[in-house]
């Protein structure tokens, strides 16, 4: 057990299965971990835990990431973002993301980015 206080973490992703795994993996290492499977849910959740950090999907049904990420940053912008993304061809995912738009909105308001690997590469991470 730790001697001070376990930071949260909001996971938050539509696939249950990436939900779960992270879930797992970040209670095991002791931290305080809350999931959502949606943007509204993840909302909701940042509003009554207070995360320390959220790892947020990009892709989601509905309420996508960035708009949840704009959301979240207006109840608290110490809140820390990871924006995560499954997306497999990591060149049109770093692509994406240096469009200015993305840029203006994710790179200035979140944390970091983590694309998720496939079965065959490395992840990549840029924060």
């Amino acid at each position: 057990m730790r001697g001070y206080p376990m930071e949260r973490i909001l996971v938050v992703d539509d696939e249950i299965h990436v939900v779960r795994l992270l879930q797992k993996y970040l209670a095991s290492k002791e931290y305080e971990v809350y999931t959502a499977t949606s943007g509204l849910d993840a909302i909701q959740k940042a509003k009554d835990m207070m995360p320390h950090i959220v790892l947020l999907d990009i892709i989601m049904p509905g309420m996508g990431g960035i708009d949840t990420l704009k959301e979240i940053k207006k109840i608290n912008p110490k809140i820390a973002v990871i924006m995560v993304t499954a997306v497999i061809d990591e060149e049109l995912a770093k692509r994406a993301l240096q469009l200015v738009l993305l840029r203006q909105i994710i790179l200035q308001s979140c944390e970091g980015y983590v694309i998720q690997p496939s079965w065959k590469k490395k992840p990549y991470f840029s924060g």
